[in-house]
């Protein structure tokens, strides 16, 4: 733990700005004023923390209650709040870093709609869907916000949600275990996942490295808690491993898909490389003894710090020690670099090699000058040049 933003926060995102800002935002219950707020602060990746004061803040009303959760349109200029009264409300973000102004717009098609759990854009930032306490789902074309799913009895209650990288697909899953997949075109109910009378299938999310068609689950074996993958092709599962090794409150992927991080209900997290499907980064007793709300890895690629939130301890950006990634200056550089070396080995081989490059030319010819000199031109018509003597 590098930097961290107390009070009381309820969820977190990070806002990834189009002038390539990178910002939070967080729900929170504070102390000093009588009601909920969400605030937008900045974060400094050269010392890994946030401002301590915001740059924006919006009130809620006290009618709205508390923020549940926060899911943030991907160009940046918007996100959507999950109030425990309120249904959810419309956030837009107006100006620069240094004059940035928030403001609140209702929700028309959850204007009502209760308690949302899981709310979730696609990666495109075509779809919006949302998932309430009471099972009920909706999935809309954004910015139009035409329903294109309204599925009263879609789970029991919403536990997690997840888009596919095409944003064709949206798995969901429920607190009775189960889990269910969605075409996100047209609405319909796809398939529900397979799972043995022990699991319970918890957590869910897809991979996002455009390589690898596979959704990540935590499922919940008694006692025992594994993570499980699936091939979206056939949805059949392919295996699992026991990463975290307790039960995990949050899961998170990273926009490049590299990594998967995982967040335990005593307050741990762990990172894992999706191409070895091994530990790359623990930091246990981040959040001591509360669940972790949520996760999230920095948009930045070449920025490997994740944001969590709970209730206790608040918001913290955390510094992974996972290797680095190569920047694009340094291919750049790199690539420069095999080019000089090129240059120079074949400028060298050029002037020490004697036997294809460096002809000895000068001394050939006038050797050759010599030998036609006293023989002739072999090509010559003069018929007096070792033609036949007349005798």
């Amino acid at each position: 733990m590098e930097g961290e933003a107390g009070g009381s926060v309820t969820c977190g995102s990070w806002i990834r700005r189009p002038e390539n800002v990178n910002l939070v935002v967080l729900g929170r219950i504070t102390t000093r004023h009588s009601s909920s707020a969400v605030e937008i602060f900045s974060f400094d990746p050269n010392t890994t923390s946030l401002s301590s004061s915001p740059l924006a803040r919006c009130d809620l009303e006290e009618s709205d209650g508390d923020p549940i959760t926060i899911a943030v349109h991907p160009s940046g200029d918007c996100f959507v709040c999950s109030t425990t009264n309120g249904g959810c409300k419309l956030f837009e973000l107006h100006g620069q870093e240094t004059h940035l102004k928030l403001s609140a717009k209702e929700l028309p098609p959850l204007l009502d709609a209760g308690p949302q759990k899981c709310l979730a854009f696609s990666v495109d930032g075509s779809r919006f869907a949302a998932g309430g306490v009471d099972g009920h789902l909706r999935i809309m074309e954004w910015p139009t916000l035409r329903i294109i799913v309204d599925e009263l009895r879609a789970h029991k209650s919403f536990r997690d949600m997840d888009f596919s990288l095409d944003s064709e697909f949206l798995a969901s899953t429920s607190t009775d275990g189960s889990a269910r997949i969605w075409k996100t075109e047209d609405g319909v109910p796809l398939m529900t996942l397979t799972r043995n009378s022990d699991e319970k299938i918890e957590l869910c999310r897809f991979s996002k490295d455009g390589t690898k068609p596979f959704l990540f689950c935590t499922v919940q074996r008694g006692n025992k808690a594994v993570t499980a993958v699936y091939d979206i092709s056939t949805w059949n599962k392919i295996g699992h491993k026991r990463l975290l090794g307790k039960p995990a409150s949050v899961m998170s992927v990273s926009l490049d898909g590299k990594y998967l991080a995982l967040g335990s209900k005593d307050g741990d997290i762990c990172v894992v490389e999706v191409k070895k499907m091994e530990i790359s980064h623990w930091s246990k007793r981040l959040h001591l003894g509360t669940p972790i709300a949520s996760l999230e890895f920095c948009p930045s690629r070449n920025c490997r710090v994740v944001l969590t939130t709970s209730n206790q301890w608040g918001a913290m950006v955390t510094k992974l020690n996972v290797p680095a990634d190569w920047k694009e200056w340094q291919i750049y550089l790199l690539l420069l670099g095999l080019f000089l070396a090129s240059a120079v080995a074949f400028y060298i081989f050029f002037e020490k090699s004697d036997s294809f490059w460096n002809f000895p030319i000068a001394r050939e010819q006038q050797t050759r000058r010599n030998i036609d000199s006293f023989l002739g031109d072999a090509q010559s018509d003069d018929p007096n040049v070792f033609g036949p003597l007349d005798m």
